[in-house]
């Protein structure tokens, strides 16, 4: 008897490693000391003397069952994409530079080339949010999932100097309210999407039109990392003064977490398009337009408040940054949270 016989293949761990160094140091900063393999990461703190008052900022998420998909289709190289911008896009919303990374992963079983996909995701979402990949772990959990399934998650650390801390407390009635776009879906709501379409491989083959790809394309295209968008916006000289990451809980949810008491959101549906996979799955699944809202990002991954003096400028500072971007509507006297109109 041995830990192999047991379930957990140590050799294969050994090999998962070496196939994900490259990966790993493709994501390098200078403030990184040492490499891959030690205890823990470890990351010099010099860089950041020069802020007044530094604040280290923090997030943590998964991608939820989107990674049913990855397990049909047989695809890894995308889902640590979106484990990375669930969590830098987070701490981008608050103001911060995310400065490292590191991923966890659950597995039934060992597959080291199954976990290097995996990984190599990782470090492109890394390298996208400009934050390095420090560490991580791959755990077998043999009897406790099934072999050929894995779960994903992450942590992001952030810093940003105190006065640049975005929080929504000086947003005022009358300021603009700028709609960055998704990329679809993102890594939200997927439990519904599950009962909406039939997950098996010919049906996420599919073709649509009105996507102009797969339904499997469509669901699986990865999260938009907004860091740079949002470092654009800074750098234009603009003051952000509140910012949403449209995740689960949709408009409803995620806008008011940005507003002071006594504001609300006043948005235009019709100024902006809506990304066609939220009309197909609102036709499929015959669902309510709010559920809908209060469920899905709709096609806007990041919102920001900002002066309206300052909107033309946050747009182009936004597209100028490689994504596009629309004035929404405005904030409210009211404590309404959010009306759309």
């Amino acid at each position: 008897m041995d830990y192999k016989s047991a379930g957990v293949d140590i050799e294969a761990g050994y090999r998962s490693v070496e196939l994900i160094k490259d990966f790993v140091k493709s994501t390098t900063r200078p403030e990184v000391i040492g490499g891959l393999g030690g205890f823990s990461g470890a990351f010099g703190m010099a860089g950041i003397k020069q802020m007044d008052d530094p604040v280290l900022l923090s997030g943590t998420d998964g991608v939820g069952t989107k990674i049913k998909l990855a397990f049909i289709l047989d695809r890894h190289d995308t889902i640590g994409i979106d484990c990375v911008a669930m969590c830098v896009n987070d701490v981008a919303c608050a103001g911060g530079e995310p400065l490292f990374f590191l991923d966890y992963i659950a597995c039934g079983r060992n597959y080291p080339e199954k976990i290097a996909s995996i990984v190599k995701g990782v470090a492109e979402g890394c390298k996208m949010a400009g934050a390095a990949l420090i560490g991580g772990e791959t755990a077998e959990h043999p009897g406790l999932m099934p072999e050929d399934e894995y779960d994903l998650a992450g942590f992001a650390v952030g810093v940003a100097d105190r006065k640049d801390i975005i929080d929504g407390k000086d947003i005022k009635a009358g300021d603009v309210l700028v709609g960055i776009a998704s990329s679809g879906v993102h890594s939200n709501g997927f439990s519904l999407i599950r009962k909406i379409f039939r997950m098996d491989e010919k049906s996420l083959s599919r073709y649509y039109d009105e996507l102009g790809c797969s339904l499997g394309d469509a669901l699986l295209t990865p999260t938009i990392i907004y860091v740079k968008a949002l470092d654009a916006v800074k750098n234009a000289g603009i003051r952000i003064k509140g910012c949403s990451h449209i995740t689960g809980g949709g408009f409803y949810e995620n806008i008011p977490r940005m507003l002071p008491d006594g504001i609300s959101a006043k948005i235009d549906k019709t100024s902006y398009p809506v990304h066609p996979i939220f009309s197909l799955m609102q036709n499929e699944g015959r669902i309510d337009e709010h559920v809908m809202y209060n469920t899905y990002n709709m096609g806007l991954g990041m919102i920001l408040s900002v002066d309206a003096a300052d909107a033309d400028r946050t747009i182009e500072a936004v597209e100028g940054a490689g994504e596009k971007a629309y004035i929404i509507g405005e904030t409210i006297s009211s404590d309404t949270g959010v009306e759309l109109c």
